[in-house]
């Protein structure tokens, strides 16, 4: 009898459920707006409506929107009635009937501190490689992806928002077209245990090789237009392109923090191509990186690549590989005197953090962070990269969390690397007056 009355309640709460294959998902946050996505099985219209928490009385609502097939049936709305440093719950709306959930959607604006306060502290989850197991279209033998209650594991952190950095979904050989894109995208974004952290934790994302096209892929891949538009469909970053709409490349800030995403595939030359100047990030690209920079004023710049910046040695896609454009980034830093610049990156299946002692100069760190999902490099364990900080080698699944906190002037970076269960493996400490010149 219970059974049956359970089947009965919950049929009857979540009666349009089973209308939508994935979300909703909580993407940018500024302080006047916040975006919200979701994917429907069809055709349907859809909005939200979302409310203060501490004043459910006066519900606001977005505007109404079609999905349809051509975008993989996903819709990405604006809250543009909020206010500042305000926590909202939300709901969707499809075909005119509201949905709930059996866990909680919320969604937060940034505070408005600026001349008012101390910055607010905050914390981010970063990782990349997610994959997710498709018996029929994997490779036979083992299967590659496990462990998706890593999510969960995430979200118990509470992360104001989480930076996916690239290999967020992997695209199989079936995959070689517009239908098999969008096939890819759809069946990962439905991940039963993914659910509940896009419902309330921001998200941000780049990308890498596995979802920007083949394994290694390049600038010569003759799809990667369809994959800019299903990476724009499926994420809901503030902007895509420095410039001309090409790429995925974005800037964002929070608290007092500026976060430079970076596209390391749209634009990268093959590797094996002979005497040329080679690039991952392209001239243009560079430029508007070092502008951006300059710009910022932030006590921490974070500039997220999908592969791995510091390691120093030439292997697999390391940027050392494209030693020319390498060179000029680290001597563009140097001559311009930036300061607070960490990188993340992902890509390598094991993680890593490495630190780049410079003359006269303050150390560069890289974060690197892999994988979620995905099976762990085994062999890399004994690799010789001349920057790794000791200990912080990690070879299983995992994640990070980094905390920024402290007074203006004053703030602290703690990063954390945690395994799939969420217990901590290693932790490190930078002041942001680490990473000043003199």
């Amino acid at each position: 009898m219970k059974i049956i009355f359970y089947i009965l309640f919950t049929s009857l709460i979540f009666p349009f459920k089973d209308k939508i294959n994935a979300g909703p998902m909580v993407g940018y946050s500024t302080k006047m707006e916040v975006a919200l996505w979701i994917q429907t099985k069809e055709e349907f219209e859809v909005k939200f409506l979302y409310w203060d928490k501490n004043n459910p009385n006066i519900i606001f609502e977005t505007e109404n929107y079609q999905t349809s097939k051509h975008s993989g049936f996903t819709a990405t709305l604006v809250a543009d009635k909020v206010n500042p440093g305000i926590n909202y719950y939300y709901k969707p709306v499809i075909d005119g009937k509201e949905i709930n959930f059996d866990y909680q959607l919320e969604f937060q604006t940034q505070k408005h501190w600026e001349y008012r306060t101390n910055p607010p502290n905050f914390s981010f989850a970063f990782g990349s490689c997610a994959y997710t197991n498709e018996k029929d279209k994997d490779r036979p033998g083992k299967a590659y992806g496990g462990d998706y209650f890593i999510y969960s594991s995430i979200l118990k952190k509470d992360p104001d928002f989480m930076i996916w950095l690239g290999d967020n979904v992997y695209f199989r050989e079936p995959d070689d077209s517009r239908t098999g894109i969008y096939h890819r995208y759809t069946h990962d974004r439905s991940l039963a245990e993914l659910q509940p952290l896009l419902g309330s934790v921001h998200h941000y994302a780049i990308w890498d090789d596995h979802d920007y096209g083949p394994n290694n892929s390049d600038r010569s891949f003759i799809y990667k237009n369809i994959t800019l538009e299903a990476f724009k469909d499926f994420w809901a970053n503030p902007t895509y392109g420095f410039e001309k709409n090409k790429g995925i490349t974005t800037q964002f800030r929070w608290s007092d923090v500026d976060f430079f995403l970076m596209d390391n595939r749209y634009f990268r030359t093959p590797q094996n191509r002979k005497n040329i100047y080679k690039e991952i990030l392209g001239d243009d690209q560079v430029q508007w990186l070092i502008d951006a920079l300059l710009n910022s004023k932030a006590p921490f710049k974070v500039i997220a690549l999908g592969g791995q910046f510091l390691n120093s040695e030439k292997i697999y896609e390391n940027h050392i590989n494209w030693e020319d454009e390498h060179k000029k980034i680290l001597d563009l830093i140097g001559k311009e005197k930036i300061e607070g610049i960490v990188f993340i990156s992902g890509d390598r299946h094991f993680s890593e953090v490495s630190k780049m002692d410079r003359f006269e100069a303050y150390p560069l760190h890289d974060f690197t962070v892999s994988p979620l999902t995905s099976s762990f490099c085994d062999i890399c364990i004994d690799e010789k990269n001349k920057y790794r900080v000791k200990d912080s080698g990690v070879f299983e699944r995992n994640f990070a969390i980094i905390n920024i906190s402290g007074l203006y002037n004053d703030r602290l970076l703690e990063y954390i690397i945690f395994n799939s269960y969420g217990e901590p493996l290693w932790s490190y400490k930078i002041h942001e007056n680490d990473l000043k010149y003199d």
